[in-house]
Order: C-alpha cells, then structure tokens, then sequence
C-alpha cells in the first residue's frame, strides 16, 4: 500500500480493513484473502489493475 497508494481502494471495495490494521503489516495477501474469504485470483487481478493505472497515470 506504500508503494502502491492506488491498491488501497481495492482493499476497501472488498471491505477489508486491512488499511491501518495493526494486524495486516504481517499478513500476505493470501492470509488476507482467506482471513476474507474472497477469491485470491481475482483479488490479485484487482491490485494489478491498480497498480497499473497508478502507473500510467504517473
């Protein structure tokens, strides 16, 4: 999320609270897509797409 300040929002439309959590600097993205019971495949597909407009936009 530091690098990436765009992924933040893919977090919060799924509704996880990984942002700011004193918990999520320790979880992967897998734990926490288990932890949230979403699809880690399409989560990831999410953060690249993310990723990506951050970087075109930049």
């Amino acid at each position: 999320m530091k690098l990436w300040p765009n992924t933040i929002r893919v977090f919060l439309a799924n509704r996880m609270l990984c942002v700011g959590c004193p918990i999520g600097s320790f979880h992967t993205v897998s734990d926490a897509c288990r932890e949230h019971e979403l699809d880690e495949t399409s989560f990831l597909n999410q953060l690249a797409a993310a990723i990506d407009r951050q970087g075109n936009a930049g």
